[in-house]
This record gives C-alpha cells, structure tokens and sequence, in this order.
C-alpha cells in the first residue's frame, strides 16, 4: 500500500531490483546502460508488463458487459428464402411415434438447415425454392425452421374429399 502511495508500482520495484542485480553481476568498466527485457521480467517475477486498468478507468469506462450470441436461427429476420437440397424423413423422441416429413434447405444467409414442411402431403423436390420461418418442432432434435405454405414452390395445402 506504502508503494502506491509514493507513486511505485511492483512491477518498478521489481525492475529495480532486477537492474540492481545485473549491475552487481557485471564489471565496472562498462559504460552502457542495462535494461532488461520484457520476457525476463515476466519470467523472474510472473509480472506483465502491460498496466492493469486503475479504479478511476474502470469506472470512467463502466462494467464489461458480454453480448449473448443470437440464438435465433434467422439472426433476427422473421423470414428467409431458401432452396431445397433434399427432402428428409424425421423420426421423432421417444414418447411420440410418426414420420415428419422435413427438407434440407440453404438458405439466402448460406446457413444449411432443416425445416418441417407443415400440413398434409407437399410437392417439394430437390432445387425447388421455399420460404421458412422461425419455429421449431418439439418433438425432432435440430427442426428449428417451418416452410410457409402457398409461397414460391410449396403449394397450399389441398383440401382432402369427405
């Protein structure tokens, strides 16, 4: 505490003590000024030779805070167009029993995902182009889009005879 208060930091303490030494190691005779290098300081006594940040900075600047990273699969965009490269067959976890009728898409943000193409029966083929939108499907691991029906090459859905 005494050494902040007369303007010393350790890390100049210790250069001081490190010059001293080298001064007691070498002969008299030479004339040039010995400074050691930044690695020996951090070697002998585990001390960087950047300054840490003071109290006045730290609150001059304010706390750091980390962004979360998106977690929505869109960044944000509550559509995207995207072209189907193959039509998949999802099983669904463990209490539910059925076959969802899923596509890989690529999408325009060139993220390759899985979307659930809701509804009874489709007309999806490979390069065909689908809107998706955000939302994700309970029961299959890794669904986390939906194809909108009646939008570029996905049809409506046909209404079945009584």
């Amino acid at each position: 505490m005494n050494l902040i208060r007369r303007g010393m930091s350790l890390l100049s303490l210790s250069f001081k003590t490190q010059c001293t030494t080298l001064r007691a190691i070498q002969p008299a005779a030479s004339t040039k000024p010995i400074v050691p290098s930044s690695s020996f300081l951090t070697a002998q006594t585990g001390l960087i030779s950047r300054a840490m940040a003071s109290l006045a900075q730290m609150h001059r600047t304010g706390p750091h805070i980390k962004k979360r990273k998106s977690r929505n699969p869109l960044n944000g965009n509550p559509f995207a167009k995207g072209v189907v490269l193959k039509t998949v067959i999802k099983k669904p976890k463990k209490p539910n029993s059925a076959n969802r009728k899923c596509v890989l898409v690529r999408l325009s943000n060139g993220k390759e995902m899985v979307s659930y193409i809701p509804g009874i029966g489709h007309n999806l083929q490979e390069h065909n182009v689908v809107l998706v939108r955000v939302g994700r499907l309970k029961d299959c691991p890794g669904v986390k889009l939906k194809c909108v029906r009646g939008k570029h090459d996905l049809s409506h859905v046909i209404k079945q005879k009584a």
